[in-house]
């Protein structure tokens, strides 16, 4: 499996589809020494989430992020500190306006900043890919700390820096081959040592915001999530099991920055590709902007009924970059049956949606843009390909991204 996984020409992705045509949708592989069960395609991972969403709920290994997180924060987390701050999580997003108007307030304003960073380039090549990451961590700044950072900011920089590098280090080859082998994380030089050192940064950078947010809380008007925090912190102080720690406040929060801001600004990356790609699809788009939108406000999420066509391709560009096609790796709570194949406690499980994501049988090429976006179905409707349901693995499960639930 090593040897495949490395290879020039393969990646997991390739690899599950190839293995599921030979032994179906269930079967095992070892990575390195460890067994792992791989569910494939859509019904497959459909029906372990929806309908034995209790017994696939657990979270698997991933000893390079363990070894740093420490069991703590939202994304690496086991059992019930998992449940109490996600649960905490996501009802202090909601507080905040994750889904409501105000949090659509801090989005317009950050799209117009966006804008007009790009503006600056005066129509010249240049590479976007670091101003569409500022726009989602600024976003995310704005929950986090309430206030967003201009985008030459050195805090910032360093912010968006560490991040950036912290992704790549996560998707490197290096990184998987520690995942197969972890006894190789105390005794061997590699990315993995500057993965810890960025996070270490990072979260020293957060503990002075900490910090600063303890010495200006008012309890009875919390600003941001850090205050929300902070004030459930102290009501937990009395509880010596308590899962609300300072520590854990800060590997929750880099967390959500770095679940948060590569997810989105890879998205919006590969929207600008495809467009290029498909001038025809983003003519209609355009069309469609200014007959509803306009040139003189932001557009809104009233808007979003009254333009299919833009939500088709807004929805088509998720299904086919295929985002996090296997997702973290999973783990269940029992032993579980399963298409009568039995799946101990102890075996770590992978879930892999993206085979049906890039083919749906109910869905055509449209004509101009036959390698790209399928914004039509066989009726020649408008067709929004992806829902929660079925874009990938990454939402589909009951405990999917926070970010999406919110």
């Amino acid at each position: 499996m090593i040897e495949l996984t490395l290879g020039p020409h393969y990646g997991f992705s390739l690899l599950f589809l190839k293995f599921s045509k030979v032994y179906g949708p269930v079967f095992t592989l070892y990575f390195g020494t460890k067994p792992t069960v791989i569910l494939h395609g859509y019904e497959a991972v459909k029906e372990a989430l929806i309908d034995h969403g209790e017994e696939f709920a657990e979270r698997g290994s991933f000893p390079v992020a363990e070894k740093i997180n420490k069991d703590l924060g939202i994304v690496f987390s086991h059992g019930n500190r998992w449940k109490e701050i996600r649960r905490f999580t996501l009802t202090t997003l909601r507080n905040l306006g994750m889904g409501k108007r105000n949090i659509e307030d801090r989005v317009q304003e950050e799209a117009r900043c966006l804008v007009e960073e790009l503006r600056k380039t005066n129509g010249s090549p240049c590479d976007p890919t670091f101003i569409l990451g500022c726009a989602p961590c600024n976003v995310i700044c704005s929950i986090i700390f309430q206030n967003r950072f201009d985008y030459k900011d050195q805090d910032f920089l360093n912010l968006m820096e560490k991040l950036n590098e912290n992704m790549k280090i996560l998707s490197s080859p290096w990184t998987q081959f520690c995942s197969f082998f972890p006894v190789l994380i105390d005794y061997c030089p590699g990315s993995h040592t500057t993965l810890a050192k960025n996070v270490y940064h990072i979260r020293n950078y957060l503990l002075k915001k900490i910090k600063e947010h303890q010495e200006s809380l008012d309890v009875t008007n919390p600003r941001d999530f850090i205050d929300y925090y902070l004030i459930k912190w102290k009501q937990e102080n009395h509880n010596p099991h308590s899962e609300f720690t300072l520590e854990n406040l800060s590997i929750t929060v880099t967390d959500l920055f770095g679940a948060g801001t590569e997810t989105t600004s890879t998205t919006l990356r590969y929207a600008l590709l495809l467009l290029l790609k498909c001038p025809e699809v983003t003519a209609k788009v355009q069309e469609e902007i200014d007959r509803v939108v306009g040139k003189h406000r932001s557009p809104c999420m009233q808007d979003r009924s009254r333009m299919p066509y833009t939500d088709a391709m807004i929805h088509e560009v998720q299904r086919f970059i295929d985002l996090i096609p296997t997702n973290l790796p999973h783990a269940v709570t029992c032993d579980i049956k399963f298409r009568n194949y039995l799946i101990p406690k102890v075996i770590e499980t992978h879930f892999h949606g993206s085979s049906d994501m890039q083919n749906r049988g109910d869905l055509e090429c449209d004509s101009t843009c036959a390698d790209s976006l399928h914004l039509h179905d066989k009726e020649h409707n408008f067709h929004c390909v992806c829902t929660v349901l079925d874009m990938t693995t990454f939402f589909i499960r009951e405990n999917g991204c926070v970010q999406e639930r919110a």
